[in-house]
């Protein structure tokens, strides 16, 4: 909102905190799906994978939480991360590389550890952190391209920072 004030006077800090509102609601409520989307994840039914479920409803009842999806995502490289705003709406996903790298023990140990981020709420904090460092990278974004183009207001406009601003926020921000 500082930001968006120094561009764009009072005008700007509202247009910045709706901008961050809707950036941190979005990202608190599709979080999951647009990782998910982004790595081609693909769900795993308890019928393709049975020990991979047992594995993990056993973490999750261990930690008290329910039970997270669990999908697969399709690369070679030994990965897995969990996703989602919450315990109730969590996602954990494993790559085709750590299946087929590591044995059921090690695969136990790695979804402990993604089981211990989904209990902690780890994954909603770092969800907020990058929209916000999203935001932040946007705001920059426009104040580069409105110290090009001569700023957001007219000559006598006395409500934004000027130019020496719009640069320092461009540079400084990200």
């Amino acid at each position: 909102m500082f930001i968006g004030g120094i561009l764009g006077g009072k005008t700007g800090v509202t247009v910045a905190f709706g901008l961050s509102l809707a950036i941190n609601l979005v990202s608190w409520w599709y979080s999951d799906k647009i990782v998910l989307a982004m790595t081609r994840a693909q769900e795993i039914l308890p019928e393709q994978d049975p020990t991979l479920h047992r594995i993990v409803e056993e973490l999750a009842k261990s930690a008290g939480i329910p039970k997270p999806r669990i999908y697969y995502v399709p690369t070679g490289t030994p990965n897995a991360f969990a996703t989602g705003r919450g315990p109730g709406h969590a996602a954990v996903a494993v790559t085709g590389g750590l299946l087929n790298m590591l044995t059921p023990r090690e695969i136990r140990g790695v979804l402990a550890h993604e089981i211990a981020h989904i209990k902690n709420r780890d994954v909603l904090v770092s969800s907020i952190a990058a929209s916000i460092a999203g935001a932040i990278m946007w705001l920059a974004s426009m104040a580069r391209w409105a110290a090009i183009f001569g700023g957001f207001g007219g000559r006598d406009d006395d409500e934004g920072g000027g130019i020496l601003a719009l640069l320092l926020v461009s540079i400084l921000a990200p």
